[in-house]
């Protein structure tokens, strides 16, 4: 007996290992019969295999009574409690966008397009409610293909295919939205346009050359300009009020294209001084020769433009004297308005570098302080960089720290390069150049361990287009994950401590200021996946919990993919309340010790859309409320 007991404990290793070995191999069947284009849930089972086969960081982890009574958010309920269960909300919220609510907009004025802007619900009035998919969603095709074509049920929006049909916009056809890369001001193409653009600056083409990596376009349409200039290795950051143009900025983040709503109108745009290396404008309808506004718009392009950016002016008034008659407008009337453009520049110290044909551009000074001294007042003293619904005033500000003192480096160096705000001290935690490089190496580790867990993560997969950081630091997450194939959206909150969005914009890399206790400026379901860093616990006591991941669940796509780090007890709160939004979840140990309270939760949408059985949409009403 004892002979066959030790034959049997010498087996058991050999049992383990077999056993291992069938578990991996049938969730690996299971997760390759699963997936599917559009349905079924191919992360969620990737995430499920991994965890079952010992993959997976948190396997066999517990977190029980020891990590009672965490951080609390305000209005949070007891542990013990069921988690909430969130409704569906009505089938016509489907393109819910809060703070751009259209019957809100029209009680505001419509001087200066305050009506526009942001005006989000106060908390009573926020909907307590899943945003559905329409009916027939599908999942974007993979960029650059997206560029080119949107399924139509996902935007199922027409008026722009009639209302601009013959600037090549976007055409209706079957099943698909086609986007020819017209524009108002370039309907054969964006790409010609791009090149005529490039000829009329003299010298080295800024664009291939990566001096130019990141441009803002106002007025953007469906952000074709954004959409070809990708190719050109820059980033576009491209923004449009939510107005008569239907859909117009959702077209663009369908297509896979950076792209947010807003306008530049009573409020500082929500970028920190000196971010751009061009501002661009074609046919904007921003009215920066109007006689009553001080040119104030154009200060506020001076101060997110970096010292040696262009700012790109095309369609009228320029050329006026060809045109005028096109463009149904008095000779007097288009000669004051350049000649109002011409006075404002000069007095910016902007010098006119190019005019041809419908295309002007100048340029800002490399060094501000040499070239001249503005004619504009200087912006009193305090933080320049706090924006957040700042009324735009008409000085100049100051440059930051480090500028004048050499042009950024070409992208893609510029994206490791130390930037002048660190070099010159003036982002607090980042004394050495050390210190710098050694929260990318962090970085680099932390989204090393996530690629464990979710393969799809490799840029190279093409899985994820629409990427968005909720608190982005210095951008290291964005600069680990860089990838031709995707875009992040770098938001770096108005609460936070340090305020680091110029660095991440001397990186190369785009991103703006948000308040995550209000709705972001954009459609639903417009990222593939959001990652966030200590995002709870930043906003402990400020709101409440359930609103920024009500949020989070608006602005994801179905099958979207959520990565999230904070404190273990925060997490465990998270994991708990989106059990009721139909979101699957693993928590994951910090990739160097299971004993730091610093955790992991990976979350999935499921797939699901309005009047699917069970969603509790219908096509009436405003849904759940507080």
């Amino acid at each position: 007996m004892a002979n066959k007991a030790g034959a049997a404990g010498a087996r058991s290793p050999l049992s383990l290992v077999v056993a291992m070995a069938l578990c991996c191999f049938f969730y690996v069947l299971g997760a390759w019969q699963r997936s599917g284009y559009g349905k079924g849930d191919s992360i969620a089972a990737a995430v499920t295999r991994d965890t079952a086969c010992g993959g997976g960081a948190a396997a066999g982890l517990t977190f029980d009574t020891h990590h009672n009574g965490g951080a609390n958010f305000s209005g949070g309920k007891d542990d013990d409690a069921p988690p909430p269960l969130f409704p569906a909300c009505a089938a016509s919220l489907a393109d819910h966008t809060p703070c751009h609510d259209q019957d809100r907009a029209m009680t505001f004025p419509r001087k200066n397009m305050v009506y526009r802007e942001r005006h989000c619900p106060p908390p009573g009035e926020r909907l307590r409610c899943l945003v559905p998919a329409p009916p027939g969603y599908v999942t974007p095709f993979p960029w650059p293909a997206s560029r080119d074509v949107v399924p139509f049920a996902n935007a199922p929006y027409k008026s722009l295919t009639v209302e601009k049909a013959v600037q090549n916009w976007v055409r209706h056809e079957g099943a698909l939205l086609r986007f020819p890369g017209g524009g108002t001001q370039f309907p054969q193409g964006a790409d010609k346009y791009i090149d005529q653009l490039a000829a009329a600056i003299a010298g080295v083409d800024p664009l291939a050359s990566g001096r130019v990596r990141t441009v803002l376009d106002t007025g953007c349409g469906v952000a074709s300009l954004g959409a070809y200039l990708d190719a050109r290795g820059v980033a576009a950051m491209s923004f449009a009020p939510r107005d008569s143009h239907e859909a117009q900025v959702q077209f663009a983040l369908e297509r896979g294209v950076p792209a947010f709503v807003g306008v530049l109108g009573s409020v500082k745009l929500p970028f920190p001084r000196a971010a751009f290396d061009m501002a661009h404008c074609s046919r904007c309808l921003i009215p920066w020769g109007d006689e009553n506004n001080e040119g104030i718009y154009m200060m506020e392009i001076d101060r997110v433009l970096r010292p040696g950016g262009y700012w790109v002016l095309s369609g009228p008034p320029i050329n006026w004297k060809a045109n005028h008659r096109a463009w149904q407008r008095t000779e007097d009337d288009l000669a004051g308005e350049q000649r109002r453009i011409e006075d404002r520049a000069a007095k910016l110290c902007w010098e006119k570098v190019a005019e041809v044909n419908e295309i002007a551009v100048w340029r800002k000074p490399a060094n501000p302080a040499a070239a001249c001294s503005p004619a504009v007042r200087t912006c009193d003293t305090g933080n320049p960089d706090d924006v957040w619904y700042k009324d735009m005033e008409p000085c100049v500000t100051p440059p930051p720290p480090g500028a004048g003192k050499g042009e950024l480096q070409p992208f893609p160096a510029r994206l490791m390069a130390v930037p002048p705000r660190v070099s010159s001290g003036a982002v607090p935690g980042f004394a050495t150049a050390e210190e710098y490089a050694e929260e990318n190496r962090r970085w680099e580790r932390h989204v090393a361990a996530y690629g464990k867990v979710n393969r799809k993560l490799d840029g190279g997969s093409g899985r994820y287009r629409n990427i968005m950081d909720m608190n982005a630091g210095v951008g290291g997450f964005a600069a680990a994950v860089f990838s031709s194939k995707s875009w992040v959206m770098n938001v770096v909150p108005t609460v936070a401590e340090i305020a680091t969005l110029g660095v991440i914009y001397e990186r190369g890399l785009i991103g703006m200021y948000h308040d995550w206790c209000e709705a972001f400026s954009t459609y639903p379901r417009t990222y593939d996946l959001i990652h966030a860093n200590g995002i709870f616990t930043l906003y402990k006591d400020r709101c409440k919990m359930e609103d920024i991941l009500l949020e989070m669940d608006r602005i994801l796509r179905p099958e979207g993919t959520v990565i999230l780090r904070d404190d273990v007890e925060v997490l465990l709160k998270v994991q708990r309340m989106v059990k009721g939004m139909r979101w699957k979840t693993l928590m994951a140990d910090h990739e160097d010790s299971p004993h730091i309270p610093e955790k992991v939760l990976y979350a999935v949408k499921q797939y699901w859309t309005a009047g699917d059985e069970g969603s509790g949409g219908s096509s009436e009403g405003k849904g759940s409320e507080e």
